[in-house]
């Protein structure tokens, strides 16, 4: 009776830490989402220690592949738009055209609503980052390859993904950047800058 007691307090009691180490986790994400600038600097830096021991120990290429075509796929959903034009059913029934963009000022703003959010692009990078560098310290992946044909065909594979991301931008009339919302000037600033005003003024 002892025994099951105490094997259940220890079952709980780990279970709290886990707990409190994921609300932690999650607390050090939230406090990190508004320092775009610094999270990315981190993201580099855990890139250039990994590019750094592919070159100095010259192996792991199969990790650096694989990470490289994970990171390709992340960038492709950071620029592609949440809903595809192609399959929207609220966009016009145009053969050739797709939704049609505001071309004036007095229409809707619409910002760019990516499918990869920027915070869970970084997180992704970061996380696999940390993950293929975690894996150059065992030898089990270390697998022998002949790395041209690696970098030769990730150029080849990465050009094919871009071109095809490239016309469907052009074709859709779309751009994977949000720009500013447009600014209005208040009723009093307009008011006070009337006729009246530059009347008043000029005595």
């Amino acid at each position: 009776m002892m025994n099951e007691d105490s094997s259940a307090a220890g079952g709980g009691g780990v279970k709290k830490f886990f707990q409190r180490l994921s609300q932690t986790y999650q607390s050090a994400l939230d406090r990190s989402t508004p320092h775009t600038r610094m999270r990315w600097v981190f993201a580099g830096f855990l890139l250039l220690l990994f590019v750094l021991r592919i070159f100095i120990y010259q192996g792991w290429y199969i990790v650096c592949y694989a990470l490289g075509i994970y990171h390709l796929n992340l960038f492709i959903a950071f620029l592609t738009p949440k809903i595809d034009p192609e399959f929207d059913p609220y966009s016009q029934d145009d053969e050739d055209e797709g939704p049609n963009l505001p071309t004036r000022s007095n229409e809707e703003f619409r910002p760019f609503i990516r499918r990869l959010p920027e915070f869970k692009f970084w997180l992704s990078v970061a996380k696999s980052t940390l993950i293929g560098l975690i894996c150059t310290f065992f030898d089990f992946f270390n697998v022998p390859v002949f790395w041209p044909i690696l970098v030769m065909y990730f150029i080849t594979l990465f050009c094919i993904t871009m071109k095809r991301q490239i016309k469907h931008m052009i074709k859709y009339k779309y751009l994977p950047f949000t720009r500013n919302k447009p600014r209005y000037q208040r009723v009093n600033d307009l008011a006070g800058s009337g006729p009246g005003s530059v009347a008043g003024n000029s005595k």
